[in-house]
């Protein structure tokens, strides 16, 4: 396995960090090219986050996109991908109490990369991800473009370095 680096984790809410910098990269990819691949090619992982209530690792198995470069992690406005209502997502709440995770690739190769999530907020910038050749499977569950730009969770992701 690739380790990129460890998480520090002193048990105590909201206190998980590691000891890694932003990567000073414009396309915050990692450098290595088995990485780089499974960027390009994977799209299950899973992510391990710390959660908002409890301050205590928690793992979900995901999806995410690389668009243009840029990793995307988003969902459907319901949990359940179907046109139910829409739904507290508790890795996104994970992710905005606790930006820094863990992304775990499990497909092409096995790697866990310290990284940090971006809410995305912008609806021209929901609105060019959603409307994505990538991100079809999205439209092709009945939500209409405008809802899935409008409901659901998404965010960046950017790696960070293990350099300090």
């Amino acid at each position: 396995m690739i380790a990129y680096g460890q998480p520090a984790h002193d048990g105590k809410h909201g206190n998980f960090r590691y000891n890694l910098a932003m990567s000073p990269s414009t396309q915050h990819l990692p450098q290595n090219e088995a990485v780089r691949l499974a960027l390009e090619t994977d799209l299950t992982i899973d992510i391990v986050t710390i959660g908002a209530r409890t301050g205590q690792p928690r793992r979900t198995e995901i999806w995410f996109w690389n668009i243009d470069g840029r990793i995307i992690i988003c969902g459907t406005p319901s949990a359940g991908g179907d046109q139910g209502p829409r739904a507290r997502r508790d890795w996104l709440a994970n992710l905005r109490a606790n930006p820094e995770f863990l992304f775990c690739l499990k497909e092409s190769i096995r790697a866990e990369l310290p990284a940090r999530a971006v809410i995305i907020t912008d609806p021209a910038d929901r609105w060019a991800i959603m409307s994505d050749p990538q991100t079809r499977w999205y439209r092709q569950q009945g939500f209409s473009l405008e809802e899935l730009v409008a409901g659901s969770p998404m965010v960046e992701v950017f790696f960070l370095s293990a350099e300090r």
